[in-house]
């Protein structure tokens, strides 16, 4: 068929006017912004939602975003908020950092305000010392062009977000050491006064992270000031129930305010701060410097159970019924240990780990982890990790939210062979990200270079994953026409859906490890209450 210089024409009129449709300026808190299209799909990055946290302003809440004037150009991402340089690089993000980071960014494909499609806010991993929105791997781009808002929010790390001292639980008068937390809670407030104007529906907001990340969505699903903010939650490889840690109990990583208090005198001590005012004076490049290089300091800033924003063990105010109650989608992957494995794993140092860990417990999870020779150990260490640090709070967190709660939860256990996944070994921590952004050219965590090659198992299983997030985000319901049932979670049934050659829904494989590490995480609760006493 010929093409006439009138259906051209017209062509080109219907181009224009599908441009024109979508939402390229919006008016949010503080000022206008600009976005850019590309794709069908409109992004406005580094929009500002709440005051640089410098000077005065440091360790304190979030405070409000300062309004400018004229048009704000929203084509680049802001600075990733203050961290080693390494994770920039490990991660594949641009390396600018700067206490000045409190910034998110939108991905719309509506075409106008009234669109109100689902919303689903990222939170990124880093283990609360690293990490930024800005990473290729993030790109919301194409999980967008399924139907929903995403949006990415920023917040403070390290010891910039997770310092807690004396002097600033009374300045507040609510407790200290949780300010990356209520970043996010400000982001998500934001994400309710503004997401419509770019089209997405502010009642029906999916928060939604891995590792840190996924912990966060954990902390916000127990928290009070996180009420009303969101009405779904999904938690890839990150969730946090264990009881608090008050020395070196294994497997746990939230303190009581009291403990990170004396942690945070410590710091000012090594600071030479007299005092929190004089600490605020200094050049944050020093205070980066003390608090130390790469993840050495990652179980020294840490979340607080500060009684306000985090009012307490999440696992008891589950079984009081005190929590956010919404439908969840959570897992895990089948070899997270992998990325952490240190060198040099040997029968006899596995042992040992386990019983400086766990003491008295240390028996019953040795003999469900064999560890005869080394080459045992090595894999009982990676599943030993998945377990402690992730899967049994996932786990638990699902018999909780079935058990106690309205919202239905949905289990999956990803277990997908990538292309440079080894022979023996399975999906490592992190691998499921690219799967479910559809980002499956981006760089992988711990694997430099160029990607290879995109086969089509992996395409597939990309869709696949995706779909079943936007349909959760959706209505609260990963299942929809022609993907495989996907049954919810519960005691009685605790089924998952299993992401690897053959998906379906069949128990999980690591069941057995996860109900002896229940026994060690009762026992902790009741060792804590003594602790709560005295």
């Amino acid at each position: 068929m010929k093409t006439t210089p009138f259906i051209a024409a017209c062509a080109i009129l219907l181009v224009t006017l599908d441009a024109r449709a979508q939402i390229r300026e919006a008016d949010v808190t503080g000022g206008r912004v600009a976005g850019v299209a590309a794709n069908g799909v409109v992004s406005f990055k580094g929009i500002p939602f709440a005051a640089p946290p410098v000077g005065a302003l440091r360790w304190k809440a979030p405070q409000p975003v300062k309004a400018w004037t004229g048009v704000k150009d929203a084509s680049k991402f802001g600075a990733a908020c203050m961290q080693d340089a390494m994770f920039p690089r490990i991660f594949g993000g641009p390396s600018e950092v700067s206490e000045d980071c409190l910034y998110l960014n939108v991905w719309t494909p509506a075409k106008a305000a009234g669109d109100a499609l689902p919303v689903m806010v990222w939170i990124h991993g880093g283990g609360f010392l690293g990490g930024q929105t800005s990473i290729p791997l993030y790109d919301g781009t194409k999980l967008a062009e399924k139907g929903v808002v995403l949006v990415s929010v920023a917040y403070r790390l390290g010891a910039f977000g997770f310092l807690a001292h004396p002097e600033l639980s009374r300045e507040s008068g609510k407790g200290s050491g949780n300010y990356g937390l209520q970043d996010q809670i400000a982001g998500l407030q934001w994400v309710k006064a503004n997401i419509a104007k770019f089209g997405g529906d502010p009642n029906r907001v999916t928060i939604f992270g891995e590792s840190a990340g996924g912990m966060s969505v954990s902390m916000l699903a127990a928290s009070p000031a996180a009420k009303g903010l969101f009405q779904r939650a999904i938690s890839e490889s990150g969730a946090s129930f264990g009881s608090a840690k008050y020395a070196n109990e294994g497997g746990v990583t939230v303190p009581p305010l009291k403990v990170a208090e004396t942690t945070g005198k410590t710091f000012l001590e090594k600071l030479g701060a007299k005092d929190i005012a004089a600490a605020r004076e200094i050049p944050a490049e020093k205070i980066l410097a003390a608090q130390g290089l790469g993840m050495g300091s990652a179980r020294t800033f840490f979340p607080v159970f500060d009684g306000d924003v985090l009012p307490g063990d999440q696992y008891e105010l589950y079984q009081a019924k005190k929590f956010n109650d919404t439908p969840v989608l959570i897992g895990t992957n089948s070899d997270e240990g992998a990325l952490f494995l240190q060198p040099g794993v040997t029968a006899a140092g596995f042992e040992q780990q386990v019983r400086a860990g766990f003491g008295q417990h240390a028996d019953a999870i040795l003999a469900a982890y064999p560890h005869s020779t080394d080459e045992e150990a090595v894999k009982s260490t990676k599943d030993l990790f998945r377990e402690s640090t992730f899967a049994w709070h996932t786990w638990a967190w699902a018999l909780l939210q079935s058990g106690k709660g309205k919202g239905k939860a949905y289990v999956y256990y990803f277990d997908h062979r990538g292309p440079r996944t080894p022979n023996g070994t399975g999906a490592k921590h992190g691998d499921d990200i690219a799967y479910v952004f559809r980002n499956l050219p981006a760089p992988v965590f711990g694997d430099p270079g160029p990607p290879p090659p995109i086969r089509p198992e992996d395409t597939k299983m990309s869709d696949l994953m995706s779909s079943y997030w936007v349909n959760f985000a959706k209505t609260g319901d990963p299942n929809g026409h022609g993907l495989p049932a996907w049954p919810a979670f519960s005691a009685s049934a605790q089924n998952a859906m299993i992401f690897d050659a053959t998906p379906g829904a069949r128990p999980l494989p690591n069941q057995a490890q996860l109900e002896v590490f229940d026994s060690y995480y009762k026992a902790l609760r009741e060792k804590a209450k003594t602790h709560t006493s005295n």
